[in-house]
């Protein structure tokens, strides 16, 4: 008996859970967002991986409060995993890129495929200056568009 009222618990407790979430997605949903995105393959060589802690790092480090809030969201996403390959004819992808996106009411009004980051890669500061500013100009768009 106490298995089964264990097992109830965690099933109404993952309910809850869900229909929260599904909640914040649907209000998310309605609000404009800028994303950035780092797409990469299951293989992956070190600039691979430099290109998305640059950009990550950028990020963090010009942006805290737009991640913080919302405003902002940054997504690593392997495009061979299951769901994702849409993402490669979506944003023409031909090697690993960083992508912003810019989505309001659920529909992608405008992205940019920041195809520099591989030219910047051996200059930490342009490759973050450039993401910054890349950046920045989409941010703006959220008060343009509002």
């Amino acid at each position: 008996m106490a298995d089964e009222t264990i097992k109830s618990l965690v099933i109404l407790f993952l309910c809850i859970v869900g229909i929260g979430f599904t909640v914040s997605v649907l209000k998310a949903e309605d609000e404009a967002q800028i994303a950035a995105y780092y797409f990469h393959t299951k293989f992956r060589c070190p600039s691979c991986h430099k290109i998305e802690q640059f950009t990550e790092e950028s990020l963090k480090n010009n942006f805290s409060k737009q991640l913080e809030e919302g405003s902002l969201v940054y997504r690593v996403v392997n495009v061979e995993e299951k769901g994702n390959k849409h993402f490669i004819n979506d944003y023409q992808l031909y090697t690993k890129s960083v992508v912003l996106s810019f989505r309001k009411n659920g529909e992608e009004l405008e992205y940019k495929n920041l195809d520099k980051v591989w030219m910047y890669l051996g200059d930490k500061q342009k490759f973050s200056d450039y993401i910054k500013e890349e950046t920045q100009i989409f941010l703006d768009k959220l008060k343009e568009k509002d």
